[in-house]
């Protein structure tokens, strides 16, 4: 149960609800004894059955009101309501850092302001052995004065903590801004993650976007443990080398390689703009749909939500992840990655939005039953508005009309500037000119996958498995992918209205198919059907990987978190 407007806790009257985030509301309430008003954040009633974690969270909140630092939002009091824990902050009149980035680029002397705040405030904490672990734009408030606090110390955890639960370690981090010894959920973090998310936060500002963004939070924390860092003179060329440096040793993936601490880092981050001899500068984000626009003096590059080139053969292949071989990685990532979607998310955070669509004109559906991607309706083929990355696949297209590949990169240009409904239409022409080559549809998949595109990836995997005929040969790293699609399509209500493909599924590869249509169900409510099936997949396929990744999964979602660790931790 919540507060309400009006409503007396204990010296506090509460005015307003300011917000509410995965973990806890905030309110704007009044302290009549001091005649000021103060700011409370109350736990979710979720979390008041977990004594464990009460008792932690209240040893915390005294550890963090010690700090004394004028960039740090400092704690007033701790207390409880009916059961009901609170803690009582300082009021701050303003707005968040993230709303400001939403408005344009920082000016020079805002940048500095971020660096020096955030960085005394960090350098600080640090010292009195906090880490603060959720680094991110929405944590940094800005008074009407133009003064710069970091907010969110409450559920930090002392540097160095002993050992610790499942539901602990998991419950910290933001995907965007998440260091990858967090990603991959390792207990013996220190401020080098801080210095990760610091690093993240001022990338943003300066380059225009987060370093690694995509639909879902796996893909984000997979990016942050094995992609290569994206150049930020690649994607801005206003960036000064000497910025991008520091950027670059700030977000390395090896701790070791990282800044000592968080006064070297920033120091190094002013140094950078005062050798390049340049104003500093930001970039400000503008999100359309699935598209990323730069706005603002620096940086006028277009993004499309996926920078591959979209001919086939034209640039070297990326090496396939082995579905196997990254188990074991997201055995220990999920337990991070759905406490922090259930848990942690801010309400206007971007992974809040609705992940776009999947193609699913694939195996035969009707035209009429296939969903596109939400959003601005598709600019008729002969607009103005085509990209020049469109216009040259049509080109290609037209002048090779036979061509099933030409035909592919339109389906990949159409998908990419968002004409989902045209590329439906098109992928039906390059399937049926492939005459069901297994190497085109193979290839298809590959594509669609890069693209987090899961429905549209597995059906094309399948059409392969089925042009092969059933138990035909594939190359073994091709069903890996194909069971990874299947598991990441599962959870897409679009899967509902398209062709049943779970169904097609069953029949070429039923314990993937058994484990795609429970986790479909799970996350339809229908929690003891899901278990039925997954039950019936262990007498299939005893200690199948997917099949254990979504029950612990299941667990987490369900707040079993011994259970979860039980069947995810090695």
């Amino acid at each position: 149960m919540s507060f309400t407007e009006g409503e007396n806790v204990g010296p506090y009257r509460i005015m307003e609800k300011l917000g509410q985030g995965g973990m806890a509301t905030v309110y704007k309430a009044y302290h009549a004894a001091l005649d000021r008003y103060v700011a409370l954040k109350v736990l979710h009633p979720a979390f008041h059955e977990d004594e464990t974690f009460i008792g932690r969270f209240q040893r915390e909140a005294r550890v963090v009101a010690k700090l004394e630092h004028t960039s740090i939002v400092p704690i007033y009091d701790y207390a409880k309501q009916d059961d009901r824990p609170y803690l009582v902050m300082k009021y701050i009149e303003g707005e968040t850092l993230k709303a400001r980035l939403s408005r344009g680029p920082l000016s020079a002397a805002e940048i500095t302001h971020v660096v020096d705040a955030v960085g005394s405030a960090l350098a600080y904490a640090h010292t009195e052995g906090i880490l603060h672990r959720d680094i991110k734009p929405s944590n940094v408030l800005i008074d009407e004065d133009g003064h710069m606090y970091l907010a969110d110390f409450g559920l930090a955890r002392i540097a160095q903590a002993g050992e610790s639960t499942l539901s602990v370690d998991s419950i910290m981090g933001t995907p965007q801004y998440i260091s990858p010894e967090q990603a991959r959920g390792d207990k013996d973090l220190d401020l080098g993650t801080d210095i990760y998310s610091f690093g993240v936060m001022l990338y943003e500002i300066i380059v225009g976007q987060v370093p690694f963004s995509a639909d879902t939070p796996f893909s984000i924390i997979h990016d942050h443990i094995f992609t290569p860092l994206p150049l930020p003179r690649s994607i801005n060329k206003d960036v000064p080398e000497s910025v991008e440096r520091v950027l670059l040793k700030a977000l390395a993936k090896e701790r070791v390689d990282r800044y000592e601490d968080v006064t070297e880092m920033s120091q190094a981050f002013k140094d950078a703009w005062a050798s390049a001899g340049v104003p500093m500068q930001g970039t400000a984000l503008t999100l359309v749909g699935a598209t990323v626009k730069q706005t603002g003096k620096v940086g006028k590059t277009k993004l499309s939500s996926d920078s591959s080139k979209t001919a086939i053969g034209k640039e070297p292949k990326k090496k396939r992840s082995r579905w196997p071989w990254i188990a074991a990685i997201v055995l220990m990532t999920i337990c991070c990655i759905f406490v922090i979607v259930v848990t942690q998310q801010d309400d206007n955070d971007p992974l809040t939005d609705q992940a776009p669509a999947a193609l699913t004109q694939v195996v035969d559906a009707p035209l009429e039953t296939i969903p596109t991607r939400r959003g601005p309706p598709d600019t008729p083929e002969g607009s103005s508005g085509m990209s020049p990355e469109l216009r040259n696949a049509k080109r290609l297209a037209d002048n090779n009309p036979d061509d099933p590949a030409a035909q592919l990169d339109l389906v990949l240009a159409f998908w990419d500037a968002g004409r989902e409904r045209q590329a439906v239409l098109t992928l039906d022409i390059a399937a049926k000119l492939a005459n069901e080559d297994v190497t085109f549809l193979i290839e298809a998949g590959d594509q669609f996958r890069e693209r987090q595109a899961w429905i549209g990836s597995a059906a094309m995997y399948l059409r392969a498995q089925k042009s092969a005929g059933i138990g035909g040969e594939i190359p073994e790293d091709v069903e890996m992918n194909f069971h990874q699609a299947v598991y990441m399509a599962a959870i897409s209500p679009d899967i509902e209205v398209a062709y049943p493909i779970i169904d097609e599924i069953m029949r070429v590869d039923q314990p993937i198919g058994l484990v795609a249509q429970a986790r479909h169900e799970f996350y339809g409510g229908n929690i003891d059907e899901a278990q039925v099936l997954l039950n019936k997949v262990g007498t299939l396929v005893p200690n199948m990987h997917e099949a254990n990744l979504l029950e612990g999964e299941m667990a987490i979602i369900e707040q079993r978190f011994e259970v979860a660790k039980l069947i995810l931790l090695p």
